[in-house]
């Protein structure tokens, strides 16, 4: 029998309307307000501006013959322009498809293919690379978000004639799919509709609580569900202003902080062990600072604990997958349970169920299965792997082993995935197996995660050559190196005689972890 854990935090109301529609009704309210502000070039824009821009460039890709069933990629670092492009492609009725800037081009290929894009839009100084990437693919135009040799500058699009959203059916019209890596294997696109969005926006609610006027520091990508959604559509939704980062730079952080009187800092383990442990902390004023919420990995309760009384402010995590939109757990105001995830938010559902089906009551570990509004569509062109995710009943599969305590707390212990999490990005073993098997040296291999107090984990290979070759670990490492991004690479390597397998021949992956 289903042993079902309800949120306990009040339903709430799910709006039935495009999420760009959402996003942007609080802020126009303050259309003068700043909306987003990019901390390294200083470009800003009001939330009147953003409007304008959004809607004009849903016109550029309206004049180009862009709209249902189209999808363009989107290849930026944090920038407000990234806003206008995503919301531009949701008003026009188009599905975008965001690339990481780090990939190379092969990798990117494989994502622009399988989405199926037609126009690809990039920062001015990834447009080489784009060019690179689009051989072969779909994609008929390169736009750069600035001026760059090649390609049509944005300018261009934001200069046609704005439309208004265009009809689309929200419950299933995918409007992004972000690529990830799900359970195991290699990276398949994760269909999100406008209803996805907007259900997940407005189930934070009650546990993440934005005051008005309250300004966002948001240093994590975009291009990751987790920077798209939490930090810029959650953060705009509320009428707040956005302050973006391109990459992480602790001392330029800082001095935002104290510049936008930064509120609201959301992170990942590493960036809270930089705030537990960095002496120059103690040299800038981040006072207004009033909660931290980390996640994409799990955040240890005493280094929780360290930064919280460094900062004098709230450290609390949160639990999601781009699957889930991403959020499924968050910790509500004063209800910090150190180690916890926080609980299920609202209008959402998790069990517990152990390696024979069985469901788990309070305190006992099992897999936790999530349900409600914001779980994914499913995975564009794999419907196989969408059954082994989703099953029948709507349940989501996350792959993460936890149990939740009699105040519905919930607290992830291991994981059945093979998923490794570096610095909070999905590493695939799988995708270096196959990459590492191609070196002549090498007969078999394996990759697994070992924790690691900065990173959460390294990505190790294990190694067996085939007899009489020879290969150093400098060697394996250079040869991944070149040929993925760079939270992907191989950063330890161990040679042994034989790769632990079942008789299925699935790797034992546990042997190794033991090892």
């Amino acid at each position: 029998m289903a042993i079902i854990h309800k949120s306990p935090l009040p339903d709430v109301d799910i709006p039935s309307e495009p999420i760009t529609t959402y996003v942007l009704r609080a802020g126009l309210a303050t259309p003068d307000r700043i909306a987003m502000h990019c901390g390294a070039s200083g470009k800003q824009y009001t939330y009147q501006q953003l409007s304008d821009a959004i809607h004009g460039f849903a016109g550029g890709l309206a004049a180009r013959g862009l709209g249902k069933g189209d999808v363009i990629a989107l290849m930026s670092p944090n920038d407000p322009d990234f806003a206008v492009v995503f919301h531009g492609a949701a008003v026009a009725g188009v599905t975008v498809t965001t690339l990481n800037p780090t990939y190379t081009a092969d990798e990117l290929r494989h994502q622009l293919s399988d989405s199926g894009a037609k126009l690809m839009v990039s920062f001015p100084a990834t447009i080489p690379l784009a060019a690179q990437a689009i051989d072969g693919t779909a994609v008929t135009e390169l736009v750069a978000m600035g001026e760059a040799e090649g390609a049509t500058p944005m300018a261009d699009l934001l200069a046609a004639d704005p439309i208004t959203q265009v009809d689309v059916d929200v419950d299933d019209h995918v409007v992004v799919l972000p690529y990830s890596s799900g359970t195991t294997g290699l990276a398949k696109g994760v269909m999100l509709t406008h209803k996805n969005l907007v259900a997940n926006l407005a189930q934070c609610e009650h546990a993440v609580v934005l005051d008005d006027g309250d300004a966002l520091l948001a240093v994590l990508p975009f291009f990751h569900i987790y920077g798209m959604q939490v930090l810029m559509n959650y953060g705009l939704s509320n009428g707040s202003t956005v302050v973006s980062l391109p990459r992480f730079d602790l001392v330029r952080a800082l001095e935002l902080i104290g510049e936008f009187k930064i509120a609201k800092f959301f992170a990942v383990p590493p960036m809270v062990l930089a705030l537990a442990k960095q002496p120059i902390i103690d040299e800038y004023d981040i006072s207004s600072l009033n909660l931290v919420v980390s996640g994409a990995a799990p955040l240890g309760a005493e280094l929780a604990d360290e930064a919280s009384a460094r900062i004098n402010a709230p450290v609390v995590q949160a639990y999601g997958m781009t699957e889930l939109s991403p959020v499924s757990h968050c910790t509500p105001p004063g209800k910090n349970m150190p180690g916890s995830s926080g609980v299920t938010i609202s209008n959402t559902e998790c069990r517990f169920v152990d390696e024979e089906g069985n469901d788990q009551d309070v305190g006992a570990d099992g897999e936790m299965w999530v349900r409600g509004p914001q779980v994914m569509k499913g995975y564009l062109n794999n419907d196989e792997a969408t059954t082994n995710t989703i099953d029948a009943d709507g349940w989501l599969h996350t792959g993460d082993v936890a149990h939740i305590d009699e105040a519905g707390n919930v607290f992830i212990v291991d994981r059945v995935k093979e998923l490794i999490k570096y610095k909070g990005f999905q590493v695939p073993p799988a995708e270096l197996e196959a990459l590492i098997i191609t070196h002549d040296a090498v007969a078999d291999v394996a990759v697994i995660g070992i924790p690691e107090v900065e990173a959460g984990e390294l990505p190790k290979a294990f190694v067996a050559l085939k007899p009489g070759a020879e290969a150093t670990e400098d060697e394996i490492m250079e040869f991944v190196k070149g040929q993925v991004a760079s939270y992907k690479q191989i950063r330890l390597v161990e040679f042994i005689d034989e790769i632990p397998k079942s008789a299925s021949g699935k790797i034992l992956r546990r042997f190794l972890r033991d090892k």
